[in-house]
């Protein structure tokens, strides 16, 4: 630790530590409604995420969607929920990466203090900072979990942590960690995972579709590089695990709403490889670090049904990496070189 020397009648300064702040997008406190409700608004108010005319798009937030979304995603949210701990697999799993990354750092350095938040609900990104600061971090990286970056994931998560700072009198000095959807380690532990998940299944699919979350369209067309990181992981991946582009196609999910998103969309590539006669399909989603409720329930749920519906016959969701040891080697791995110079 750096050394401060203060004068005798000087107050208490706590500082010459250093920080971690992992960020991921958010969970609603709960599958009831209001909970729901509560979580729905932060994340649809959001300018980054919902980029529509506020004039049209409030009286369509408050009048319609919050009025009927926050009960049929609660009980999307239900059949997922981690009943031990009464909390999404999202919050779980970002706790333990979190967890974990604190572990393994402190073998680095016992100067170096883990927080975790999320973006929407809770814990929230600005209690995060001010925590990490009383254990005298006066250095953080703030680490966004989103391995492609998109203006609505890890600009709107930047974006909270400079609010908070814009708060305070004395701020910390601040890196933000890059994206990672092109990073070696990243891409070996994907690869990694589809070869150690297809070893466990009595079948080969015929197809692996990877997955990544949708955004309108409109979005790329302004400037957002997220389809092209998109594009590269699926390249990346691809040539790793030696597959031609008939064998492993990518695809976008999640869309919401009348415009045009991103395309091929998932749904409608699932049911068009069951009709075309594809019998074994695997999906994975390497958009996601944590499972959640876009990964086990409509990746692992829906679109099972969906290929079934139309001929499939074998399907199996891959995991994403979660706080697997491959997972947790690309986590450390991107923390430890943006902590270079710090440490």
């Amino acid at each position: 630790m750096r050394e401060m020397k203060l004068p005798a009648d000087h107050v208490p300064v706590k500082t010459g530590k250093i920080g971690v702040l992992l960020m991921n997008l958010g969970t609603p406190d709960g599958t009831d409604y209001w909970s729901m409700r509560r979580y729905l608004k932060e994340f649809l108010s959001d300018r980054r995420v919902i980029e529509t005319s506020r004039a049209i798009w409030w009286p369509i937030l408050n009048l319609i969607i919050l009025q009927t979304r926050p009960q049929k995603k609660g009980k999307d949210y239900a059949t997922i929920w981690n009943t031990e701990k009464d909390e999404s697999f999202l919050k779980t799993i970002t706790r333990n990466q979190a967890e974990k990354l604190a572990a393994h750092l402190q073998g680095v350095s016992p100067d170096i203090h883990v927080e975790w938040a999320m973006r929407y609900g809770n814990p929230a990104i600005k209690p995060a900072i001010e925590r990490l600061m009383a254990q005298g971090c006066d250095r953080i990286l703030a680490f966004s979990l989103y391995p492609q970056y998109a203006a609505a994931t890890t600009a709107t998560a930047n974006d909270h942590v400079f609010r908070a700072l814009m708060a305070m009198r004395w701020q910390p000095t601040l890196r933000i960690a890059p994206p990672y959807h092109d990073e070696p380690a990243y891409i070996a532990a994907l690869a990694q995972s589809v070869r150690d998940h297809l070893a466990t299944l009595d079948f080969e699919p015929e197809v692996i579709l990877t997955s990544f979350h949708g955004m309108p369209k409109s979005y790329l067309l302004r400037g957002d590089p997220y389809h092209c990181h998109c594009a590269k992981t699926w390249r990346l991946l691809r040539e790793e695990l030696g597959y031609t582009t008939d064998q492993m196609m990518m695809s976008f999910q999640s869309r919401f709403g009348p415009d045009e998103w991103l395309k091929p969309y998932t749904d409608e590539t699932v049911e068009a490889l069951g009709k075309k006669g594809v019998k074994r399909l695997a999906i994975i989603a390497p958009a996601f670090s944590s499972d959640c409720l876009e990964t086990l329930e409509e990746l692992a749920g829906e679109n099972r049904h969906i290929f079934e519906e139309h001929g499939g016959e074998k399907f199996t969701y891959i995991p994403c990496l979660n706080d697997s040891d491959p997972g947790m080697k690309v986590i450390t791995t991107v923390v430890e070189r943006e902590l270079q110079g710090w440490i």
